[in-house]
């Protein structure tokens, strides 16, 4: 069945029908590179500079950050495909019927951070761009309108859904990766390769806790896709290769060293031509670049800030809707897209002109970050011990309302991975380091590194396993196959009651 982009997508969060599902791992990698490839990843890029590394530093902390995070991404792309639905959902059948909530609550919370922060940074860039280019003269009402323009046209690409996204990607991944080459030959006359940043040696006490730190932010932009990767690998067809899924989700990945090198390459410029917008106190690189552009590369950046932030701001708005609508099931998709739509819009104008939160909003989505890690740990580890194997219509309980099945564990809990996420991401939360935001009570340990997802990822692996290794989970979980690497018990399953119907066509799914 093919659908027409101009259908509005009626699908929620129950198992889209195989017939429908005729997306490709291309698919994937388009809206994963399109959604990553902005302004907003240009300014992550900045900041190996910010913290006074060197280009080839920077570039190195950038590319381990990219692979590291790369890798830890990837899997999430096979739960969408394996149960046809987003990775909050699937979650079900790791942390319980109602532990799912956890995934849903952190991919809302993280697609409204950066939506806002997709929103503000193109509008920002768009009447920058046009002061500089036509003498339009700046101003309140000015941004409000960019604002209002760009937040009200990602929202109407939201609801037209999955099919209408993809196309605005196929011409954001083109366009916006033309408009940063472009860039390379704007800024070659000013760029030194070798721009030596403020560090003498690597043996300066401060070097190594801003290498990593540069390396974790870096690492957290793959990390942030995590919850919601699934809301697009789930129209791939099940029988997919799984290599072929992981593969594209690691390839987006990399393609973002396009964005992350521009945003290095010109934040050294900046740094050397018009050092004062990279005031760590209060660092403004959208305005620097503006600053230190050729005048005929004005119009090249006024299109990255508007397709780039069209490209993330509706890969984030999209999976807002559909969790929002998961949660709440009484909302359709369309409904729960329009109705935080507007909210994020409103949030938007309230931060830009009434509270000025758009270094928290940066912090929020930090945090976020570090509570998501744990998660997506949970998750992997849960489907490699599941052989990929998962019941497609237990998955759907909460949706419908209903109680028991596979996945109900203690009244729908799995207190294993709930006590893992829970200690984990709060452990992490006391490493965190973000001088003049949020410096956790173990936040200096470290030497003022960051050490929050580090230590987050590690200490979920290994409380996820050892609870394994003495709590077993019931064998029904694991399917045909049993269980990989860890035992099983024996324990009786519930049968699933009360809500909707049982559709009679959900199928058991091996990844």
């Amino acid at each position: 069945m093919t659908t027409s982009i101009t259908e509005i997508e009626t699908y929620g969060v129950e198992r889209i029908p195989d017939e429908d599902r005729s997306a490709r791992p291309l698919d994937l990698f388009r809206l994963a590179f399109g959604g990553a490839n902005t302004f907003a990843t240009c300014v992550l890029g900045a900041f190996p500079v910010l913290f006074g590394l060197s280009f080839a530093q920077g570039l190195a902390a950038t590319v381990l950050g990219l692979v590291a995070g790369a890798a830890l991404l990837a899997p999430m792309a096979l739960f969408g495909p394996a149960n046809g639905t987003n990775n909050a959902v699937s979650s079900s059948a790791h942390l319980g019927v109602h532990g799912r909530i956890v995934g849903s609550f952190l991919s809302l919370l993280t697609a409204i951070a950066f939506f806002s922060i997709s929103v503000w940074s193109s509008g920002d860039a768009l009447v920058g761009g046009a002061h500089r280019l036509g003498g339009v003269p700046e101003s309140g009402v000015l941004y409000g309108l960019a604002y209002a323009l760009f937040g009200g046209l990602v929202l109407v690409v939201c609801l037209y859904g999955f099919r209408f996204m993809l196309l605005v990607n196929k011409v954001a991944v083109v366009a916006a990766s033309a408009m940063f080459v472009l860039g390379a030959f704007a800024f070659a006359g000013d760029f030194d390769p070798g721009y030596a940043g403020s560090f003498a040696s690597t043996a300066d006490p401060l070097f190594w806790p801003s290498f990593i730190g540069a390396a974790l932010i870096v690492l957290s932009n793959p990390v942030s896709f995590g919850a919601f990767l699934g809301d697009w690998s789930r129209y791939i067809p099940a029988a997919t290769p799984r290599r072929r899924v992981m593969g594209a989700a690691f390839l987006a990945q990399l393609a973002t060293l396009l964005p992350f090198v521009f945003g290095l390459a010109t934040a050294s410029v900046i740094a050397e031509k018009a050092g004062r917008y990279l005031d760590p106190a209060a660092p403004n690189y959208v305005g620097g670049l503006l600053a230190v552009s050729p005048g005929w590369y004005f119009l090249p950046l006024c299109l990255i800030a508007l397709i780039g932030g069209l490209s993330t701001g509706t890969t984030a708005l999209y999976g807002t809707g559909l969790d929002f609508s998961s949660v709440f099931p009484r909302f359709s998709r369309v409904q729960a897209t329009l109705f935080i739509g507007v909210l994020s819009i409103a949030f938007i104008f309230a931060g830009r002109f009434a509270l000025n939160l758009t270094q928290s909003i940066s912090t929020f989505a930090t945090l976020i970050i570090t509570c998501t890690a744990p998660w997506m740990v949970v998750m992997i580890l849960g489907y490699v011990t599941r052989r990929g194997w998962y019941d497609g219509d237990a998955i759907q309980v909460f949706n419908r309302r209903q109680r028991g099945g596979r996945y109900w564990f203690t009244h729908g809990w799995n207190w294993r991975a709930m006590s893992v996420w829970l200690v984990s991401a709060a452990v992490g939360l006391l490493f965190t380091n973000l001088p003049g935001q949020f410096v956790g009570p173990l936040g200096d340990l470290a030497g003022g590194a960051d050490l929050s997802l580090p230590v987050g990822l590690v200490l979920a692996a290994v409380l996820y396993l050892a609870l394994l290794a003495v709590f077993p989970e019931p064998r029904a979980v694991y399917g045909p196959a049993g269980p990989r690497f860890v035992r099983a018990a024996t324990a009786e399953v519930p049968p699933i009651t009360g809500g909707s119907e049982t559709p009679a066509d959900v199928p058991a799914t091996a990844g």
